[in-house]
């Protein structure tokens, strides 16, 4: 190994020597303090640094170049993912179509500031500046773009009173949007949770939590929150579920009233024949 080292060497021995005698050349330059010697050091420098700023932006075009791709990439992904959509958008009509099924039209919807905030109870509310002259009346649901805020539970003509998710008395039945697990929606003054779900449900921490078919006050598909903690309860057959409420209560500033919730026909009857069984 070492013959076939001597060998390279001496065959290429006057390149050898000539950068031996280059690198001396620069060592000896770099510590000389010779005024012309520092001169051309100025020099070299500058002109280095004039071609560095010059060629910099090979590595910028070369970045540039692989970040449009990753960016070309992710749209072709979107768009397909946004086809994908359409289609199932298309194919759900369609099978409500055969089956005849009906679709749930939107709630009209109201929009309100708010006047008031108390939350620093375990009854926590707002105040609506919207009342009876708009429509409004109590059990009425109440949204934001984060999503469900609670429900209005004292009207006047020009003012209306709503108890957010954040109030003890609160309750909504909801479900994991991705499982279908259901359960109740309920703050208990620390924290929000969705309660009666047993230990062998497929719960995730990150799953979306929205409003259920089976609610009395609220229409389906009203998004909640995120699960935030799944823990398991020893001596118990639930799970505690623990929910991040998609609504920031603190900065929240304007709201919307949906003016329609449950059929009047399916509350009366429900109402009607719940207590009996109950008996």
């Amino acid at each position: 190994m070492l013959q076939r080292f001597y060998d390279i060497l001496y065959e290429f021995r006057e390149y050898v020597i000539f950068s031996a005698f280059m690198v001396v050349s620069i060592v000896l330059m770099a510590f000389n303090d010779n005024p012309q010697i520092k001169q051309i050091r100025t020099v070299s420098t500058v002109i280095f640094g004039g071609l560095q700023e010059q060629l910099s932006f090979i590595p910028t075009y070369f970045g540039l170049k692989a970040e449009n791709e990753l960016l070309h990439h992710i749209n072709i992904e979107l768009a397909d993912e946004a086809q994908r959509l359409r289609e199932a958008k298309l194919e759900n009509l369609r099978l409500r179509q055969l089956l005849g099924l009906k679709s749930e039209p939107p709630s009209p919807l109201i929009a309100a500031h708010i006047v008031n905030k108390n939350l620093t109870l375990l009854r926590n509310t707002i105040t609506l500046n919207v009342g009876s002259d708009d429509s409004v009346h109590q059990f009425m649901p109440v949204v934001s773009d984060g999503g469900l805020v609670g429900i209005v539970t004292g009207v006047t003509r020009h003012y209306s009173v709503v108890n957010i998710l954040l109030n003890t008395e609160f309750r909504a039945s909801g479900k994991i949007q991705r499982s279908r697990v259901d359960g109740i929606v309920m703050w208990d003054g620390k924290v929000l949770g969705l309660k009666n779900v047993p230990k062998m449900r497929d719960v995730k921490v990150g799953d979306v939590v929205s409003t259920s078919e089976y609610s009395n006050s609220f229409p389906p598909d009203i998004r909640i929150g995120l699960v935030s903690e799944v823990r398991e309860q020893p001596s118990s057959l639930f799970k505690i579920v623990t929910i991040e409420p998609g609504v920031d209560f603190v900065k929240l500033e304007t709201v919307f009233v949906m003016t329609s919730s449950q059929e009047k026909e399916r509350a009366e009857l429900e109402q009607r024949i719940v207590p009996r069984i109950g008996k």
